[in-house]
């Protein structure tokens, strides 16, 4: 760093030129001096050795002045170049001094920092190994805990797939000898309560179906040779209370394969379950067949609650079968689970939307894949009836006659005439005080007229592979000509035979 120039020595030239200036003037008065003091003849000679010497002592004055000024800037600017140097020494004396008292002051913030960071990670390093410690414990524990309950929840589901296996076995059982009962009873009284009592049977028999769907076991029978879709839904009504008030309507002429028909029949009636139970008491539930390309479409339309868009969005959830734990259903709700197990093991689709009767509609399409022509209908052979004299006569054609009496809650139906017809001829059948008693004969074919509806609608009661035991197979009398013929089995050995129930 250079110092600024003293003011003194700004102008860096005017002492020589002043020199020069005086020492020129000197040098020409003494010059003169002389030339006028000196002979005529020397005069030329000392004017120019005097112009010389006055020229050679201007120009050593003005080197001398230029030295001696030069040297005195040296000497300031060499003064100024030592106080900047002193002074810069003692700024860099300054900095180093405040640099190692910054230095110094960090370097023991640092030590107490890291000391302070040392302490806290030792310390956190106790937290989590005491932490991790009884993480670990935890873990274990509730690994322990989850492993008993997963144990304690497989022991449950098999209970209780269990309970609904015997549930079934008691069920089927129950309806064996139901059945057994209606062909050794005649008295119109006492068919009526078995008959009540087969329906319940039933009831209780889907509903351990339904556990036993949602456990995982095995549901219901494997039918032997397809079962017509009249049939199906034929069972499917014989499984709900509220079956009276099911209109089929229905002309397709396919069947379903054995294998899935029992859990076809157990969906649609859980679905005709919810429309009977969502509907008021007095409204009819409709159901319509339509065979489309992909399958068979069944319809189930109701007047009752309407769904509104969150119900049909979780109905519909509950329908796809993609639940797979148990923890989120109701007692309200397991229809639909099951319906959503059963779709998702057949293939089948279930939909929700508003019916044009004002209440919910159900769609549920049934898969090519498990759809199938009808079993051809193989003669039926009677059963032997021991402790009987003689096999019950076969009805003549439907021939006009009165209502019969409902007993028990159960009408007494006439072959061609739907249960809807027959539970309105109650009121007319009660007032008809003055017939006669039937005989024993008479009775008899009564009962086989009432077990008609009930071979039709009962679900298998026997082990895999077996047709159910019924009884003979009764003459065939002449229904409406729009609604099929529902079909039942018999009690040959694998065989579909179809009966007379109409829609």
């Amino acid at each position: 760093m250079t110092a600024p120039t003293p003011p003194g020595d700004r102008p860096a030239l005017r002492t020589p030129a002043l020199a020069l200036a005086a020492t020129a003037v000197l040098s020409a008065l003494a010059l003169g001096a002389a030339v006028a003091v000196a002979p005529h003849a020397a005069r030329n000679t000392l004017l120019w050795a005097g112009g010389s010497a006055a020229v050679v002592l201007c120009v050593a004055v003005t080197v001398a002045a230029h030295a001696r000024s030069s040297a005195r800037r040296a000497r300031l600017r060499l003064a100024s170049a030592l106080a900047d140097l002193e002074r810069l020494e003692r700024q860099r004396t300054s900095a180093t001094e405040e640099t190692r008292r910054e230095q110094q002051r960090l370097i023991d913030e640092l030590a107490a920092q890291r000391a302070e960071f040392a302490a806290e990670q030792a310390r956190l390093e106790k937290e989590g190994a005491r932490e991790a410690d009884r993480l670990r414990r935890e873990v274990l524990r509730l690994s322990g805990e989850w492993e008993k309950a997963r144990r304690e929840r497989a022991a449950a589901v098999s209970a209780t797939s269990n309970t609904a296996g015997r549930m079934q076995a008691l069920a089927t059982a129950t309806l064996a000898d139901l059945r057994a009962m209606e062909e050794r009873h005649s008295d119109e009284d006492v068919l009526a309560d078995l008959l009540h009592l087969d329906h319940r049977t039933a009831q209780a028999g889907r509903l351990a179906d339904s556990i036993a769907v949602l456990t995982g076991a095995r549901s219901g029978r494997r039918w032997a040779r397809p079962i017509a879709m009249e049939s199906i839904l034929r069972g499917a009504m014989g499984r709900i209370g509220g079956y009276r008030r099911v209109r089929v309507h229905s002309v397709s002429e396919v069947a379903v394969a054995g294998h899935a028909a029992e859990g076809v029949m157990h969906a649609l009636a859980e679905l005709l379950d919810n429309a009977t139970n969502f509907s008021p008491p007095t409204a009819e539930v409709h159901v319509y067949v339509e065979e489309v390309p992909a399958g068979v479409i069944v319809s189930v339309e109701d007047s009752g609650l309407v769904m509104g868009d969150v119900q049909l969005r979780r109905a519909e959830k509950a329908v796809t079968g993609d639940v797979s734990g148990l923890g989120g259903l109701t007692g309200t709700r397991l229809g639909l689970a099951v319906v959503g197990r059963l779709a998702r093991k057949h293939g089948l689709k279930v939909s929700f939307r508003p019916s044009a009767r004002g209440g919910t509609g159900v769609l549920m399409l049934v898969p090519q894949e498990i759809l199938t022509s009808p079993a051809p209908a193989a003669p039926a052979a009677p059963a032997p009836e021991p402790e009987r004299p003689a096999a019950p006569p076969a009805p003549e054609p439907e021939a006009p006659a009165p209502p019969a009496e409902e007993v028990g809650g159960l009408p007494k139906r006439r072959r061609g005439r739907t249960l809807a017809e027959a539970e309105r001829s109650r009121s007319a059948s009660r007032d008809d005080t003055g017939r006669p008693a039937p005989g024993p004969d008479e009775a008899k074919v009564r009962a086989a007229r009432f077990s008609s509806f009930r071979n039709a609608v009962r679900p298998g009661t026997t082990p895999e592979g077996d047709a159910p035991h019924t009884r003979p197979e009764e003459p065939r009398a002449g229904g409406p000509a729009d609604t099929p013929a529902v079909s039942h089995p018999r009690n040959e050995p694998h065989t579909h035979l179809e009966g007379d129930t109409t829609s």
